[in-house]
């Protein structure tokens, strides 16, 4: 005799929710129902290591859809559940996530969540207008049934013969594509793969041959089916007739059906990272790499470990051996960390794994202590994410570190730029990850910051490097003149990134990086050449005073310097302003604003041991109203501009110049009907400031 019970209001305010309300992840209700079995099968494992009579032979859960009845079957031969079992775990709110769903859904959440909190056993309801569940344990069985409403029944099970359960899903009308074979294999290999537990799916295939899948066998094999039995009821769980049929009248007219029934291995892959590394060949990493990653070389490298103490879970890491095409578009995934809990996926884009410098590795991570059933918002606030999260920072550092020398150059091609970045925004192992950086130099290649400082000489003090957008277009730059007569080391950094980590990498160990750019640049001068530069200072301030002058606004300062050698003059910026190369990166920007000041603070530096710089001052001191003495500060002005690195602004009053010097150098007189001479006329009065110079006729 059937019993009517009631919903505990909570079951049934969810049961509406599931229900009435459109949901766009759906896929979850198979993988909530494998765990459940799952769970149960592991329960008895447990009882079975005290009470050996209740162990099984064949522990597995299988799925049996029925197109003909439109019903899907889940079965186990798990621990079972009584009758106050089924009223109590299926009637009222369980340790399942329920509650923070139900909380979360009139929060005001998205429902596609319904896949990260787990609804557990409720999430049946998403796909079926009806569920059946027999179940027994050690006494009587008992069937559990419900459509949904704010009710459901209870009654004994006379066919359920053996311990276990089974749910039968009467599907919805336009849920039928969960029945299809394709669709079911796909979610389990997605979910559940690494279930501890075999997963077994009936099929029905044309008998036109001898079967040699071998992830398949026969329906008939078996001679006994303990969790099968009670499928066959006839009004609930028509669809195991073809499962039982061929064990108890093997007849002839069995041997006649157009089809071969037949049970599909789902999830024959194993996890690998609960195996012992030592027991792992490279070719069976090489084999899950791909299996889990769809690419067709094989990793860099591997990590292979595990974490106990306070916590407990196992990862497995690996390297691509290439970068991924999409690797800096931000659309892209954050990472590509599978996160599994005890053994059953969970999702493969937690951003909370690992940040986005580490966006490359690959790998998965199995924790023993993640609650089953979490959301996005809680793994934010998790505290056992965050010990997981440092572990696999930890460990891939440490790969990186492990690399051989072949190895590791072709890891730095892929992966140099998510290394800068993690220097940029990674505090914490901002120094563990710069004695990871490489870099071209005046030197050599590939030289680390520990080569770099090795070399140094007794009089060297800092770290120098300068940022260009070439190495070619600054190898030869006139900032490096006085660098290389003293054999100071330059580094070159090319990587538009390598202008936002030298903002944060200030130090490396107990050496300052220096920008050879910037007017603090300091050379380790001797007595001598302090009082000798002094001394140029003081005869060469007219000559300054008038070139300031003349550029006005365009530089901030000009002065006398002894950082070149044979070059006549350099532009370089503030200790704490804009370089050459960083003003080029801002205006290329798509959203770049032109109506903002993003210029430099350039100082004007010229070298009075230049013959170009000495003639200037010589022809200054005999004629400060030479007009040609304008157009020679502009186009020394003009020509350091692309020697430093900065864009010209107005590159036709340059041309312009170049081509009145060119008829003075031909002795072509312009004269003011010359529309080049009135347009550099035009430009040097415009650039006189405040009426400091007068204007030459």
């Amino acid at each position: 005799m059937s019993e009517t019970f009631a919903f505990s209001a909570d079951i049934n305010q969810l049961l509406s929710l599931i229900i009435n309300t459109f949901y766009t992840n759906k896929d979850v209700f198979l993988r909530e129902l494998i765990c459940n079995s799952s769970d149960a099968l592991d329960k008895l494992r447990y009882n079975a290591l005290t009470h050996p009579e209740m162990s099984e032979n064949d522990m597995s859960i299988k799925i049996i859809p029925d197109k003909e009845n439109k019903t899907l079957t889940i079965v186990d031969n798990g621990i079972g559940m009584t009758k106050e079992d089924l009223v109590n775990n299926l009637g009222t709110i369980a340790k399942s996530g329920t509650k923070a769903f139900m909380e979360s859904i009139q929060a005001g959440a998205d429902m596609s969540m319904i896949g990260q909190f787990g609804v557990g056993f409720y999430s049946a309801f998403l796909v079926a207008d009806k569920v059946v569940v027999s179940s027994k344990q050690d006494g009587d069985a008992y069937k559990w049934v419900s459509s949904g409403g704010g009710s459901f029944t209870i009654e004994p099970d006379e066919t359920h013969l053996s311990r276990g359960t089974s749910i039968v899903l009467h599907m919805k009308e336009d849920m039928l594509k969960y029945m299809e074979e394709d669709t079911i294999t796909t979610i389990v290999k997605k979910h559940s793969e690494f279930v501890d537990f075999p997963i077994k799916l009936y099929v029905e295939s044309p008998d036109t041959e001898p079967d040699t899948e071998p992830d398949t066998e026969p329906v008939t094999e078996p001679d006994t089916e303990p969790v099968t039995e009670p499928v066959t009821e006839p009004d609930t769980e028509p669809v195991t007739e073809p499962v039982t049929e061929p064990v108890t009248e093997p007849d002839t007219e069995q041997v006649t059906e157009p089809v071969q029934q037949e049970w599909k291995h789902l999830n024959k892959q194993k996890p690998i990272w609960l195996r012992v590394p030592k027991e792992i060949t490279k070719e069976e990493y090489t084999l899950f790499y791909k299996s889990l990653t769809n690419d067709w070389d094989e990793p860099l490298a591997t990590k292979h470990f595990s974490v106990e103490g306070q916590l407990e879970f196992k990862s497995l890491l690996f390297i691509p051996s290439r970068a991924p095409m999409e690797m800096y578009n931000n659309e892209k995934k954050k990472n590509h960390i599978k996160l599994y809990v005890r053994r059953v996926f969970i999702m493969d884009d937690c951003e909370e794994l690992l940040p986005e410098w580490l966006s490359f590795m690959k790998g998965v991570v199995d924790s023993e202590d993640l609650p089953l059933n979490i959301s996005r918002e809680t793994l934010q606030q998790n505290s056992i994410l965050k010990v997981i999260r440092k572990n696999l920072i930890k460990k891939s550092i440490e790969l990186m570190n492990d690399l051989e020398d072949d190895e590791y150059k072709t890891f730095y091609n892929n992966f140099s730029r998510n290394i800068k970045l993690g220097v940029h925004e990674d505090s914490t192992n901002r120094d563990k990850l710069a004695e990871l950086l490489r870099f071209t130099s005046t030197k050599g290649e590939d030289v680390s910051l520990k080569d770099y400082i090795a070399r140094m000489g007794d009089t060297q003090k800092h770290i120098y490097y300068i940022t260009g957008e070439s190495i070619a277009s600054i190898k030869h730059s006139p900032c490096l003149e006085q660098l290389k007569q003293k054999d100071y080391e330059v580094l070159f950094m090319c990587d538009t990134i390598d202008e936002y980590m030298t903002q944060q990498l200030k130090t490396f160990g107990d050496k300052q990086l220096v920008s050879v750019t910037k007017d603090v640049l300091e050379f380790g001068q001797t007595d001598e050449e302090t009082t000798d530069l002094s001394n140029k200072t003081k005869e060469y301030k007219p000559l300054c005073d008038h070139i300031k002058t003349i550029l006005g606004s365009n530089i901030n300062n000009v002065v006398v310097s002894n950082r070149m050698t044979t070059s006549p003059c350099i532009l370089v910026t503030g200790e704490y302003g804009l370089s050459a190369n960083m003003e080029r990166i801002m205006k290329a920007q798509a959203l770049h604003d032109s109506s903002q000041n993003m210029k430099s603070s350039k100082t004007f530096e010229i070298n009075p041991y230049s013959d170009i710089i000495q003639n200037l001052k010589e022809k200054y001191e005999a004629d400060a109203n030479d007009r040609t003495i304008k157009d020679l500060i502009w186009l020394l002005y003009e020509t350091t501009l692309i020697n430093s690195g900065f864009s010209m602004e107005n590159p036709n009053e340059y041309t312009d110049r170049i081509h009145r010097l060119i008829r003075l150098g031909l002795d072509i007189e312009p004269t003011f009907e010359d529309p080049v001479g009135e347009q550099v006329e035009a430009h040097v009065d415009e650039e006189q400031t405040d009426g400091d110079m007068e204007q030459v006729d």
